[in-house]
């Protein structure tokens, strides 16, 4: 087995039952257990409250489809050059758009990709979280309503950049690693 990151915090043992569920539901469907999982799972807690703040932003209601919401993960993990959300995101694109060069685009340059306005402003605003979040003014809001977003996908498309900028950061300080099967996937 390939490491998960440069810590050694070994799962809790046992799993409660809850998680070990949990695990199998992302084996069967996903074909493993994504390492962000496993290296928060020495802290169950810590488990719980990361895996609700994601699958609340990236599977929950929202206007933005799960391919927006990982196109923002991305692009935010790109600027970051954050190895494992680059790799597990970028499969993710590359699945949900059923085109590998989109995903490869996103990780590179999401500039040089066809994108539709609406896609194109949403991005530039995760980047500007991403790079400048202190002089987002009113016209940044106002291009993405210009766009046909509302006040409820602006908050979500600043939830998710706001969320992959911390889980970029702590990916990077704990060297955390993509699993493997992730590099393949969908190419």
């Amino acid at each position: 087995m390939s490491r998960i990151s440069a810590l050694d915090l070994p799962m809790a043992d046992p799993l409660p039952d809850q998680t070990r569920k949990y695990f199998d539901i992302c084996q069967e469907k996903l074909g493993l257990v994504p390492n962000v999982l496993q290296a928060y799972a020495f802290d169950i807690d810590k488990l719980n409250a990361f895996t609700a703040m994601y699958n609340d932003m990236m599977l929950g209601d929202s206007g933005l489809s799960k391919l927006e919401r990982e196109m923002i993960a991305v692009v935010v993990s790109s600027i970051n050059k954050c190895f494992y959300c680059l790799t597990a995101h970028g499969a993710a694109v590359r699945q949900l758009s059923g085109d590998p060069e989109l995903g490869e685009l996103m990780v590179m340059n999401y500039r040089a990709a066809d994108l539709d306005p609406r896609q194109r402003a949403m991005l530039d605003f995760a980047a500007k979280v991403t790079k400048e979040s202190s002089v987002i003014e009113e016209a940044d809001r106002q291009a993405l309503r210009d766009v046909g977003f509302g006040d409820r996908d602006i908050f979500d498309i600043a939830n998710v950049a706001a969320f992959y900028n911390m889980t970029n950061r702590m990916a990077s300080a704990i060297d955390m690693r993509p699993n493997p099967e992730y590099h393949a996937q969908f190419r």
